[in-house]
């Protein structure tokens, strides 16, 4: 990663979902332009940053994975501190990971921002033959949760860039509004009107990957 300190909001998002839905792949998808195939679980936390334009402005965009501990249900509220957007990833071709979205938004809701931009990510578009999840049924529950919702393919890069900016540029319209409160709020303002988040850098200084 560069180490460019010329960016105005630093934004904190989190993917969550079953493991093995492409959590990772979608991460090292959007940050990297990368996938892996061999699909062995990740293991600590990870995050990844890219630089991205919204609105005229510069948006660092800081993605966390939870690197397998949903598998032990042991994602800690850390986690969570500070998000301001959210991916929850099924896979559409395996329904109980669709099943599982309302337990996540739930556990989602207890730890984070009620006023946080969240997506439902349909992955694995490319496995279309094996689609367990229909379209409808899936944006049907979006809408009635009110979330953001996409399909995605980390693998061919189906709409993976447009479901990151598509939520980007959702959380910096709300932090435009002032929105999106509590904790949350610190980790994106703008110190000064202009030039580097130098509140945020510090924030981060225990876990810059430069």
């Amino acid at each position: 990663m560069g180490t460019d300190e010329s960016y105005n909001f630093v934004f904190k998002v989190v993917l969550i979902g079953e493991s093995g839905v492409g959590k990772s792949n979608l991460l090292s998808r959007f940050t990297k332009n990368e996938f892996n195939h061999d699909s062995r679980t990740t293991i600590g936390v990870e995050f990844s940053t890219r630089t991205v334009q919204v609105d005229n402005f510069t948006i660092k965009a800081q993605i966390w994975d939870t690197a397998g501990l949903e598998r032990y249900r042991a994602i800690t509220s850390a986690y969570y501190r500070g998000a301001v957007g959210a991916l929850l990833v099924y896979d559409i071709s395996k329904h109980l990971t669709y099943e599982s979205a309302e337990r996540w938004l739930k556990e989602l809701y207890d730890h984070a921002d009620p006023h946080m931009v969240v997506m439902l990510v349909g992955n694995k578009k490319d496995l279309e033959n094996l689609r367990t999840v229909p379209t409808e049924e899936a944006r049907n529950f979006a809408e009635k949760k009110g979330l953001m919702f996409m399909e995605t393919s980390a693998l061919d890069s189906t709409n993976v860039e447009s479901a990151f900016n598509e939520v980007l540029t959702a959380i910096h319209k709300k932090v435009s509004s002032r929105e999106v409160t509590r904790g949350s709020i610190s980790a994106v303002t703008l110190s000064t009107p202009m030039g580097p988040t130098s509140e945020a850098q510090e924030e981060r200084r225990c876990c810059k990957s430069s």
